[in-house]
């Protein structure tokens, strides 16, 4: 019989590790987004790990710039940057204040406010594809970069919050290199996902942008 998930809120030290350590106890985590129309709640089944300015796969590695300065801390908080001029995607800040660090959420279940997302992800087929993918995960989620910052560890009422869930048995979670990473960075197996969810997106490696020639 499965335990039912436990609603306390994640400590501020639970994300205050190494990504690589935070990451995959993620799983089976519960991410609460409260929108005026009301909550919405994500299970995580997917998710990989950022190590900052030691890891080229990092926005971090390069130091610290307007862009990624909440990646240096405090732990526990928001990093929401936007991609190809499209979309947003949702990380957790992690590793000790001063150290940049991360893990992005990369797909889940949403178990409440499933009418909430239908809308913003029209394309959907299914339920299960609602939050299949990092950015598929904020749009159902209605995450933008007016919530970079955002204090997970904060109260009942703040926008985004991290729940205690129901934690994965190290049996049950597979890892592999991480989706459209380049080089060095590209190489290391810090994705990790729920071996067998249906919610998990599909494995794609680093295809490099061509150029238009005239």
């Amino acid at each position: 019989m499965t335990a039912a998930p436990d609603h306390t809120p994640l400590p501020r030290d639970f994300f205050e590790r190494s990504p690589l350590d935070v990451a995959p106890d993620l799983l089976g985590r519960l991410v609460v987004r409260n929108t005026p129309d009301g909550p919405l709640t994500l299970r995580l089944t997917e998710v990989e790990a950022y190590a900052g300015e030691m890891d080229p796969g990092s926005h971090a590695y390069r130091g610290r710039t307007p862009r990624n300065d909440v990646m240096f801390g405090p732990a526990g908080h928001a990093y929401v940057y936007f991609t190809y001029g499209m979309w947003h995607c949702l990380n957790v800040v992690c590793f000790p204040e001063g150290h940049a660090g991360g893990v992005l959420l990369r797909a889940g279940e949403i178990t409440e406010g499933t009418a909430l997302a239908r809308p913003r992800r029209t394309t959907a087929r299914h339920d299960r594809e609602l939050a299949k993918g990092p950015a598929r995960l904020a749009t159902a989620l209605d995450v933008d970069r007016e919530l970079n910052g955002a204090d997970f560890c904060a109260g009942p009422h703040a926008p985004l919050r991290l729940l205690t869930g129901a934690p994965v048995a190290s049996r049950d979670v597979s890892t592999g290199p991480r989706t459209g990473v380049a080089g060095e960075g590209g190489v290391h197996p810090w994705r990790f996902w729920i071996a067998g969810d249906a919610t998990v997106s599909p494995y794609r490696p680093h295809t490099p942008r061509r150029r238009n020639r005239t």
